[in-house]
């Protein structure tokens, strides 16, 4: 089954809060994904730089650590959220301001976008997590419940799913959403990256 972009987000297993990506593509499979000190990246792989000029939304930063929260996406809406939420504004709206004022890819396939934020805290009180989505029939924000870890793709779940994810590393979470428990079912698997809080967020990536 392809399902396009995933991403996943919650409490893992262990139950530390934790944001993982993964590119499948049918279109553009000759990508990677960098790790910096508070991002990681998807950009065309050496030689194939040229890719961004057929389609401009194949290279953003999908990860992006902001305070204490850990904000993932699909495209140049990361950057967004990151801003919103560094400039004070609340998760779910941060959310919602991206998806409204970006909305859907406007590519032949109308690609919808989809984020997710997670904060760094298990105590119950201080703990936020909110998955979003926008398509060309809707823009929708949810709340993750305290120690849940779901999952929501561009083509496949239009709304989040609940998920085991039983990596505890980020390294172990960046190859877990690339091609194991739930996600070995869905198909053409490109490049992954994750973050766990395990006192401090650490980042990481799987290139195959």
């Amino acid at each position: 089954m392809y399902t396009g972009r995933i991403l996943s987000t919650g409490m893992n297993s262990d139950g530390k809060p934790f944001v993982a990506y993964r590119v499948s593509s049918r279109s553009f499979p000759n990508r990677q994904c960098l790790k910096f000190e508070n991002r990681a990246a998807i950009v065309p792989k050496e030689g194939f730089e040229k890719d961004i000029y057929e389609n401009t939304y194949i290279t953003y930063n999908c990860i992006r650590i902001v305070r204490d929260m850990a904000i993932v996406s699909n495209g140049s809406h990361t950057d967004v959220i990151a801003d919103k939420i560094a400039l004070g504004m609340n998760i779910k709206d941060a959310i919602a301001y991206s998806l409204l004022t970006m909305d859907y890819e406007k590519d032949d396939y109308h690609t919808p976008r989809i984020a997710a934020v997670v904060t760094s805290t298990n105590k119950k009180d201080e703990y936020g997590c909110y998955v979003g989505i926008a398509n060309d029939k809707k823009l929708l924000v949810e709340q993750v419940p305290y120690g849940d870890a779901v999952f929501i793709s561009t083509y496949g779940s239009q709304v989040h799913d609940l998920v085991d994810f039983e990596a505890k590393t980020a390294t172990e979470s960046a190859k877990f959403i690339f091609d194991e428990g739930t996600f070995a079912n869905y198909k053409k698997p490109v490049t992954s990256c994750a973050a766990v809080f395990n006192g401090e967020w650490t980042i990481d990536v799987y290139n195959p």
